[in-house]
């Protein structure tokens, strides 16, 4: 950090500007709070963010990725992942505020902030009361890059748990685009059929793929027949 100038290092710069006009860089700086042996702490941030493709690419990256960045060791490879999943979790609504699904995008509001940005496919469901109300957010299945397996008794067996008069699909998409596969509007037709039977609504199947989602039933992939009257 000797190459800057003292009233341009990230701290005093944070003191004397605001968080608000620190760069990516300096603002990992901060949360690393030193330098290695051979680089100082800047430097060290521009090495991590060149490693994984900048601030995006941060909320993707394991401690085991992190650790491929010389100067980072397993304690700041932790030190780097906690930051980001604090950050995260100040995105998503507290568990005592029960938000009401009434349309696509107030779910999409849920779930994109937390998986959204995720690198592995993770499948959940949302369980929600007689009044569309929030209940929780369960996860079912954490997959590959491109796979999650997912069966219909896991799914009811959680909302019947949970006591939940409907329920809304969730997966997020990796690569970033929300459209869903084939075997995405496969799995919504045997879990909506699935759901007739066990007198549980399946209102929607959401898919979230960094800031963007879709919505089968927004998009009329969910049968008329069977979402008739939500």
């Amino acid at each position: 950090m000797k190459s800057v100038a003292p009233h341009d290092r990230p701290r005093e710069k944070l003191e004397r500007a605001g968080v608000a006009a620190l760069g990516d860089n300096e603002l990992l700086a901060i949360v690393l709070g030193h330098g290695a042996p051979r680089a100082g702490a800047l430097e060290l941030a521009n090495a991590v963010l060149d490693a994984v493709d900048g601030l995006h690419g941060l909320s993707r990256a394991s401690a085991d990725d992190l650790r491929q960045v010389p100067g980072i060791g397993v304690a700041r490879a932790a030190q780097l992942v906690a930051a980001v999943e604090a950050g995260r979790r100040t995105l998503v609504r507290s568990r005592r505020d029960r938000p009401q699904i009434v349309a696509p995008r107030d779910a999409a509001a849920l779930l994109l902030p937390e998986f959204g940005n995720r690198a592995v496919e993770h499948f959940g469901i949302v369980l929600l009361d007689t009044k569309r109300r929030v209940l929780r957010s369960t996860l079912l299945s954490i997959g590959t890059l491109d796979a999650s397996i997912v069966h219909p008794r896991e799914v009811f067996r959680e909302a019947t748990r949970g006591g939940a008069a409907a329920i809304v699909l969730f997966h997020n998409h990796p690569s970033g685009d929300p459209t869903p596969s084939d075997d995405d509007v496969a799995l919504t037709a045997r879990l909506v059929r699935a759901g007739d039977v066990m007198g549980i609504d399946v209102l929607d199947h959401v898919i979230v793929a960094e800031t963007r989602y879709y919505s089968l039933r927004e998009h009329g992939r969910i049968e008329p027949s069977l979402v008739a009257g939500r």
